[in-house]
C-alpha cells in the first residue's frame, strides 16, 4: 500500500517519537487508560486506543515529555480514530485545543532539535 502522495496540509510538522499519554473521555471523571503517541506535532498526536472514538470527542489526556519535568495536562479533540486490529487497537489522531503557549514554543523547539538530529544521524 503506498503512502499520501499528495500536498502536505498539515501546518505543523510531526516526529514519530513514543510517549506515554494517560486518557480518559473529559465528560467522564474516571476510566483512564494508558496508551502511547506514534507521533506528536505543535497541532496534536496520533495515540493507539484500545477502542474507536467519535469524531469531535474531548480527551483529558496527561503526558510526560522529556525535555520537561512535569507532566503535562491537555485535552484534545478527535479529528479520526481508525480500527487497526479488529476489536482491539485504533489509531486516533488527535487536535490540540488547550496548549499552554510556553509549553507549545517548548513542544516546537524539541520537534526542530529531534529532526536535527535525526538528518544528522542519516
Amino acid at each position: 500500500m503506498k503512502g499520501y502522495e499528495g500536498a502536505e496540509r498539515r501546518k505543523h510538522k510531526r516526529i514519530h517519537v513514543n510517549f506515554v499519554v494517560s486518557y480518559r473521555v473529559k465528560q467522564l471523571s474516571d476510566n483512564y487508560d494508558l496508551s502511547q503517541t506514534k507521533n506528536v506535532s505543535q497541532g496534536g498526536m496520533l495515540l493507539t486506543t484500545n477502542r474507536k472514538f467519535d469524531k469531535d470527542t474531548c480527551l483529558a489526556m496527561t503526558v510526560r515529555f522529556p525535555f520537561i519535568r512535569q507532566k503535562i495536562e491537555v485535552t484534545g479533540r478527535v479529528v479520526s480514530s481508525k480500527e487497526v486490529v479488529k476489536n482491539l487497537i485504533y489509531e486516533t489522531r488527535l487536535q490540540f485545543l488547550d496548549l499552554d503557549e510556553d509549553f507549545f514554543q517548548e513542544l516546537g523547539k524539541f520537534v526542530k532539535e529531534y529532526m536535527k538530529r535525526r538528518k544528522n544521524d542519516s
